[in-house]
């Protein structure tokens, strides 16, 4: 199937619960390429190019989060395959 792309935006208690490592960590695991930062909202945003058997695997992931986190909501959105990534890593 590919690589696909896709911006998620993840509302709830993830900042300054290590969400954005556990992130990192996973994405490097599943072989996904992307960006992940704190927005000033609160929230987190991540985009990523994932391989298309992974994105449920990645998704459920994103929900679950770490111990200390609490996920209210993840919100995917389908983003232009032009946006590229060597590897995966915390922007500001």
């Amino acid at each position: 199937m590919g690589v696909l792309t896709y911006r998620y935006l993840v509302r709830g208690q993830v900042q300054g619960v290590g969400y954005r490592h556990f992130v990192v960590k996973t994405a490097n695991q599943l072989g996904i390429k992307g960006t992940v930062k704190n927005l000033p909202s609160g929230a987190v945003e991540i985009y990523a190019n994932i391989p298309a058997e992974r994105v449920q695997l990645f998704e459920n992931v994103l929900q679950e989060g770490p111990f200390l986190s609490r996920v209210e909501e993840v919100i995917r959105e389908t983003v232009e395959p032009t946006l590229s990534f060597e590897s995966f890593s915390v922007t500001f």
